[in-house]
């Protein structure tokens, strides 16, 4: 494959592709981006909030029957102190790595209504702006 060509495709993407969200409207970053991403071309989700199941019950909302969920990860650190042989204090910084799944907001039935764009009305191009028109007279 020639490195200058995109070997992917945003056939299924219906519009811009927006960056993935938590429930809380914080945005996913790092590896969680394109794994969400690839998730969400691959089963055609439009919307761009992903939650758990646990935060999708506390919403007073469920998980459709049968619907999968896509994995994320969580890396973080935690410092254990330990003694050494001499006893004197050591910590340790000690890396983890974290897999859970979370599911778009398509999947989940009886979610409160803001989590759900409203598109705005749609704008035809070739109509004139009477205010711009006045504008420039």
């Amino acid at each position: 494959m020639r490195p200058w060509i995109q070997p992917w495709s945003a056939a299924n993407a219906p519009g811009r592709i927006t960056r993935p969200l938590r429930h809380n409207g914080q945005a996913y970053t790092g590896m969680n981006v394109l794994l969400l991403w690839s998730a969400s071309m691959a089963r055609g989700y439009l919307a761009p909030i992903w939650m758990t199941f646990r935060q999708a019950s506390e919403l007073g909302a469920h998980v459709g029957k049968g619907e999968a969920s896509a994995t994320v990860i969580y890396a973080s650190r935690f410092t254990r102190t330990e003694t050494d042989a001499r006893g004197d204090e050591i910590e340790n910084d000690i890396p983890f790595l974290k897999a859970y799944g979370v599911f778009n907001i398509e999947q989940i039935e009886g979610l409160p209504e803001h989590y759900f764009h409203r598109p705005g009305p749609q704008l035809n191009p070739d109509q004139r702006i009477e205010r711009a028109d006045r504008y420039f007279a």
